[in-house]
C-alpha cells in the first residue's frame, strides 16, 4: 500500500511538473536552459559535489573516533543518500536507509552508520529550522505584512515553531530512550534490528559530545546557505539577476514545502510549483524559475548515476563475497 502511494505521488507530480512546463511555456524554460551551456553546466556541477563534501562533514563529525581518514566514506555515503532521494522513486525516507547502508558497506559499524545517520537527519533539520526562520525574515522584509501575502506567511510562521518543538521531543526521546532508539532501529533499518541495542549505545556516545553535535548544526546551516548560493549562481549562467539574500527566501520556503511533501518522491511537482510561485514576487519570470528547477535536477541526475552505480558495485560485490564464503563451508 506504501509503495503504491510513493508510485502515484510521483505520478502526480511528474504530470504538475509538466503541465507547468507547458502552461508557462516550453520555449522559455528550454531558452533558459539552454544558454547556460555545457561549461556552466560542469560549474553547477563541480558546485552540487562541493554542497555534498560540506554536508558530510556535517555527518563524519558526529561519529566519535571515526578518523580523518574516515571521511571520504561519508562523503559517498552522503552522496549516495541525497542521489537515492532525488533519482530513485523513493521519499526522502528511502534514502536516509541507503544512505547509512552505503556507509556501513565501506567499513563503518552498523551500530555506528544507522544511529549516526538518525543524529544527523536531526541535526540538518535543527539547521534547517533557522535557516527556515531567516529565509522567513527576509521574505516578511521584501514583501512586507500585506494581506495579499498573508496566507503565505502563517505556515512558514508557525511551521519552525511546531518543527523546533518536535526536534526538541525527537532529541529527549532518542537520548532517553532506549526502548524507543530499538523500535526506531526496527522501523527505519528493519535489516539492521539485530544491532538495536548497539544503536542505543552509539546513539548516547554520540549525544555525550554536545560540541559535536553544535558543530555538525552549524555545518548544516552553512549548507543550506551554499544550496541557495548554487541557485543563485544557476540563475546568474543563464542570464537572471536575483540579489543572494532573495534566493535565501526562495530556497528557504522551497525547503519548508519539501518538508512538508516528504513523502512525494523526489518533491516532483512540488519543487517546480514553488519555484514558479515565488519567483515573480522577486522580479524573475516563472519560466526562470522552472528552468533553476530542471537545471537542478539535471545536476543531481549528472552527479547521482555514478554514484548509485558505484553503490550497487559495492553492493554486488558484498553479495558475490557472501555467496562465495557460503559456498566453501563444510557440508555445502
Amino acid at each position: 500500500m506504501k509503495r503504491l502511494a510513493l508510485i502515484v505521488a510521483a505520478c502526480l507530480g511528474a504530470l504538475t511538473a509538466v503541465y507547468l512546463v507547458f502552461y508557462i511555456g516550453i520555449g522559455s524554460v528550454m531558452s533558459a536552459i539552454t544558454s547556460l551551456g555545457w561549461g556552466g553546466f560542469a560549474i553547477l556541477c563541480a558546485f552540487g559535489a562541493g554542497v555534498f563534501a560540506l554536508l558530510s562533514v556535517g555527518w563524519f563529525v558526529l561519529v566519535p573516533n571515526a578518523g580523518l581518514k574516515r571521511w571520504p566514506t561519508f562523503f559517498w555515503g552522503r552522496s549516495v543518500r541525497d542521489s537515492a532521494a532525488e533519482i530513485l522513486p523513493l521519499s526522502q525516507i528511502g534514502g536516509f536507509v541507503i544512505g547509512a547502508r552505503a556507509v556501513a558497506l565501506r567499513g563503518i559499524s552498523a551500530a555506528d552508520s544507522y544511529a549516526s545517520t538518525v543524529v544527523d537527519v536531526t541535526t540538518e533539520m535543527l539547521a534547517q529550522i533557522l535557516f527556515i526562520i531567516m529565509g522567513v525574515i527576509l521574505l516578511v522584509r521584501h514583501l512586507g505584512f500585506s494581506s495579499l501575502h498573508s496566507d503565505l506567511f502563517a505556515p512558514l510562521i508557525i511551521g519552525p515553531v511546531l518543527a523546533a518543538l518536535g526536534a526538541a521531543g525527537f532529541i529527549i526521546v532518542q537520548r532517553k530512550g532506549p526502548a524507543f532508539a530499538e523500535s526506531l532501529t526496527a522501523r527505519l533499518f528493519p535489516q539492521a534490528v539485530r544491532h538495536a541495542g548497539a544503536f542505543a549505545r552509539s546513539i548516547s556516545a554520540i549525544y555525550a559530545h554536545p560540541g559535536r553535535i553544535v558543530a555538525s548544526i552549524a555545518i548544516h546551516f552553512v549548507g543550506w546557505l551554499a544550496s541557495a548560493l548554487m541557485s543563485w549562481l544557476a540563475l546568474r549562467l543563464i542570464g537572471a539577476h536575483m540579489s543572494y539574500l532573495s534566493m535565501v527566501a526562495i530556497e528557504s520556503t522551497l525547503s519548508a514545502i519539501r518538508s512538508a511533501a516528504v513523502l512525494v518522491p523526489s518533491a516532483m511537482g512540488v519543487q517546480e510549483a514553488t519555484y514558479a510561485m515565488l519567483m515573480p514576487l522577486f522580479g524573475v519570470s516563472s519560466a526562470i524559475g522552472l528552468a533553476l528547477s530542471l537545471l537542478k535536477r539535471a545536476v543531481n541526475i549528472a552527479i547521482g548515476i555514478p554514484v548509485l552505480l558505484s553503490w550497487q558495485g559495492l553492493e554486488g560485490r558484498q553479495a558475490l563475497a557472501i555467496e562465495t564464503r557460503e559456498e566453501r563451508l563444510p557440508g555445502r
